[in-house]
């Protein structure tokens, strides 16, 4: 084909990523860049739609332009963001001009008439959202989540949690995602109705998504914050600790990651380990796959073991 190893790579990705999606779904293609506001500000609404048109046969795709400059470049990008439809590997029909989400969901409804797509395709023996479409928004959440942005998080887990009431993953998601953006009692709720459901009252995921909910409890003001942080200067170990845990509540969690492993550092037995105790608790409450936990556990690896 003439392409060099890194194109090849590119092209596969592309293949099992978006291609094969095309084949039996409706795939919208989002040709976007970190740095592109735009591209930030019409994000939300295209996750909106593609997650309340997931049982529809619809997908979402996102293709970072930075790091896939062969891709867009086959697809001849030259503003973005730029956004395509793609049915069975080919482009059907270009949304950039739908901007807002009726537009975007009057332009899908025409398109689905006209394509042989089955609606939720893959799970229609149980008659409920595909397992895999469900995943992809969850997935998705996961990520704006880790890139700070708490309150587009929920909305996405929110949707999700709509599509499928008893997905664990969502609930959890959304708890976790309200803890972060601040809404305590919004995100106690959220654990409230999780727990009413049997199926999901003790999965892992709602006791992790719980206890990041307790540590938010831990929440002081600045003026308490910050005197705890002068007290934790005297040296003492408890009141160290109970700055960490308020750094951490006030979403300070570098500095309430410092606080821990100096002091575990320091002694490793005080309090029978808290200080590890309770950096594991936040590792758990933050999500064990978050950049920043994989980060700090590193850290904490080369305490133990040198």
């Amino acid at each position: 084909m003439g392409l060099n190893m890194d194109e090849q790579k590119a092209v596969e990705r592309f293949k099992t990523e978006v291609v094969e999606p095309s084949m039996t779904k409706l795939v919208i293609l989002d040709f976007h860049a970190e740095w592109c506001g735009p591209c930030k500000a019409i994000a939300p609404m295209l996750e909106k739609v593609a997650a309340e048109y997931a049982d529809k046969g619809v997908v979402l795709k996102k293709i970072d332009v930075d790091e896939e400059k062969f891709i867009a470049a086959q697809f001849q990008v030259q503003s973005i963001p730029t956004i395509y439809a793609l049915f069975q590997g080919q482009p059907v029909a270009d949304l950039t001009s739908a901007r807002s989400e009726s537009q975007m969901k009057q332009t899908l409804d025409q398109i689905l008439a006209q394509l042989p797509i089955q609606p939720g395709a893959g799970d229609e023996s149980q008659g409920g959202q595909p397992q895999q479409d469900v995943s992809q928004f969850v997935t998705m959440a996961e990520q704006v989540l880790a890139e700070g942005d708490a309150e587009r998080a929920a909305g996405v887990f929110g949707q999700v949690v709509q599509m499928a009431p008893d997905n664990a993953a969502a609930h959890a998601g959304l708890i976790r995602a309200l803890v972060q953006a601040g809404h305590i009692e919004q995100a106690q709720a959220a654990l409230s109705a999780a727990e009413t459901n049997p199926a999901l009252a003790t999965d892992p995921q709602i006791e992790q998504a719980k206890s990041a909910l307790d540590l938010a409890g831990s929440k002081v003001d600045d003026g308490e914050l910050a005197a705890l942080k002068e007290k934790a200067g005297s040296g003492d170990m408890q009141a160290r600790y109970d700055y960490a845990e308020a750094a951490f509540a006030a979403g300070e969690r570098d500095i309430a990651a410092d606080e821990l492993l100096s002091m575990f550092e320091a002694d490793r037995e005080w309090n029978e380990g808290a200080a590890k105790a309770k950096l594991l608790q936040i590792f758990e409450a933050v999500g064990l796959e978050d950049p920043w936990v994989v980060a700090t556990r590193r850290r904490l690896s080369k305490i133990l073991f040198g």
